[in-house]
């Protein structure tokens, strides 16, 4: 029988090339479209499981990942250095690493892509979210389309003007394929119209922040934009050790044109954990 997958995807970060950032210790400023492709026999695994984690913590709200890493709103309880906060985490990584799904993301770090584009194209830059929209849905593509599948995209809805554009960048794959420069992009084997209309059923669909599909799409975004910025931060390694992402499961030399993609990252360089 066809496999059919869900895709749950998360946003981090602004997608507005210009948005004023303050200046991070860290030097992250992106903005990042990803989460977890799951077939849709194992959905039924992973509502499980989030239930029994949630149970075993008496957690009735959300698994927001900003609020898990910074202890605080309904996570002020996860106190530093605290023994509940090191079992916690321990059982939080148990899950995620447990669940049959695979994380993908596509990130753009804002400097460079200003760097790249600002001078050239000015206010008519895309916003960052169509760049990484396209990217990341061709590359789940050709992983589902190798497994002779089939997949539909579910999305955090943001707003109605982002979510509104998140719908007509999907429809334009459909009819007009990819939106980048054909030179540019031929060395990432890119998919054709015909290929999104096979692989990718219906539209993209919203779902609210508090659905756990995607909560655990937060779960997994952040580690793999970390990646970019820090190789050897420890969730995103265990991620990797773990292959619960698309590169962890493909030779390296696959990764540019079908791993998790990083733009405009010219003075960066991902490195495999050891």
């Amino acid at each position: 029988m066809e496999k059919h997958y869900y895709l749950y995807i998360d946003d981090s970060g602004n997608r507005f090339p210009d948005k004023q950032q303050f200046v991070r210790d860290d030097g992250m400023d992106y903005f990042a479209l990803g989460g977890i492709l799951v077939e849709e026999n194992d959905k039924k695994i992973l509502e499980e499981r989030y239930k029994e984690l949630c149970e075993r913590w008496g957690i009735i709200y959300p698994l927001h990942s900003t609020d898990i890493r910074g202890m605080r709103n309904n996570f002020s309880w996860l106190e530093e250095g605290s023994k509940k906060r090191k079992n916690f985490e321990e059982d939080l990584e148990s899950f995620l690493f447990g669940i049959p799904v695979i994380g993908f993301a596509a990130v753009i770090h804002r400097p460079g892509y200003n760097k790249r584009y600002e001078e050239k194209y000015g206010d008519k830059r895309w916003w960052m979210c169509k760049t990484t929209y396209t990217v990341l849905i061709e590359r789940v593509a050709k992983y589902v389309q190798g497994q002779g599948g089939t997949f539909e995209v579910r999305f955090e809805e943001c707003g109605k003007k982002e979510d509104r554009a998140i719908l007509q960048y999907a429809k334009d794959l459909k009819t007009i394929g990819s939106p980048f420069c054909p030179n540019n992009s031929s060395k990432y084997s890119a998919l054709v119209c015909d290929d999104y209309k096979k692989v990718v059923v219906g539209e993209p669909r919203r779902r609210m922040k508090d659905n756990l599909f995607v909560q655990i799409a937060d779960l997994y975004l952040y580690p793999m934009v970390k990646r970019k910025y820090n190789p050897t931060f420890s969730p995103w390694v265990a991620l990797f050790k773990n292959k619960k992402v698309i590169d962890a499961l493909l030779p390296e030399g696959e990764w540019l044109y079908c791993g998790i993609k990083y733009s405009c990252f010219d003075d960066f360089d991902s490195k495999t954990p050891e």
